[in-house]
């Protein structure tokens, strides 16, 4: 939905995706190819290409060929086309970053998508019940659904190798944005890389955090908006942030939320960016995001 929203202004982004997916077509190929998860690199791919408001029937050919998703009951069965051509060309290209640029320039994006580590990761939680006790949760499917509070995230290996051209666009870039997403299964994981955490660290560029539109059964169930802010100063207190967005049907107490943001060091906007209940609406975060995105130079 950001990507959306920021081609709606014309933004040419860098988008910097996670690779710890180990579910469905992502987790197949991962496992049995030893590669870096496709999907969520090519849902960027898609949201930076076609139009940015359309429906599948109105976009390009390539667009919904990307997409598509086989049926049957062989082999292919789950996977969407695009993971399968991302593959192959990491395999005939042999360097993921260069795949992503080839695919990228077939598909006409606006933008360019690149992944946070080289290799794939697994993601880990440490997680607390009600009755105090914690267990260990493997896997980014399985802490999805977890109940319960999450205590500790890191990841597997400790120590991935991060994308250079990751860390070389956050180093160059005047806005960066975080999130809407999974918490901790999609957003906070990025911070557990240590190269791109120093570099988001150190960073002068705007931090903005564009907060979930509400909490996600399992993996957040039962926080507040503050709450989400409150486990990011525990887990990543070294990383600041700028501005904080948060639509009003996602703030139960504007005022501890606020507390919260001062704890990471950000000034709360509040606007309506939601379709719905839990969905955001592209155009209205584009709306939001335009005043937030005004610099003297460069793209985020």
């Amino acid at each position: 939905m950001t990507l959306r929203a920021l081609r709606m202004l014309e933004v040419e982004p860098v988008a910097i995706v996670g690779t710890g997916d180990d579910g469905g077509s992502s987790g197949r190929l991962r496992e049995g190819l030893g590669v870096p998860p496709p999907g969520d690199l090519r849902m960027a791919l898609a949201a930076l290409s076609g139009d940015p408001a359309g429906d599948a029937e109105r976009q390009g050919l390539w667009w919904r060929v990307l997409q598509h998703r086989f049926g049957g009951t062989g082999d292919v069965e789950g996977h969407a086309l695009g993971n399968l051509i991302l593959v192959a060309l990491w395999e005939e290209l042999g360097d993921v970053v260069s795949g992503l640029d080839r695919l990228a320039r077939l598909l006409d994006a606006h933008g360019r998508v690149l992944p946070n580590s080289l290799d794939p990761v697994l993601v880990v939680g440490d997680v607390v019940d009600r009755d105090g006790h914690v267990t260990e949760v493997r896997g980014q499917a399985r802490l999805t659904v977890t109940r319960g509070m999450l205590s500790e995230l890191r990841l597997e290996p400790p120590d991935p190798r991060p994308c250079p051209e990751a860390i070389a666009a956050i180093d160059a870039a005047n806005v960066i944005l975080l999130g809407p997403g999974s918490w901790f299964t999609s957003v906070l994981p990025h911070l557990r890389i240590g190269p791109l955490r120093a570099s988001l660290a150190r960073s002068s560029a705007r931090k903005v955090l564009v907060l979930n539109a509400g909490p996600q059964v399992g993996e957040t169930e039962g926080f507040t908006a503050a709450e989400h802010l409150r486990s990011w100063s525990r887990l990543v207190p070294d990383v600041r942030l700028d501005v904080v967005l948060a639509d009003p049907q996602a703030v139960e107490d504007t005022v501890e939320l606020v507390a919260a943001c001062r704890q990471v060091g950000a000034q709360l906007h509040v606007a309506s960016v939601l379709a719905g209940p839990g969905v955001h609406d592209p155009s209205r975060l584009s709306a939001a995001l335009e005043p937030l995105l005004e610099v003297d130079h460069h793209s985020p």
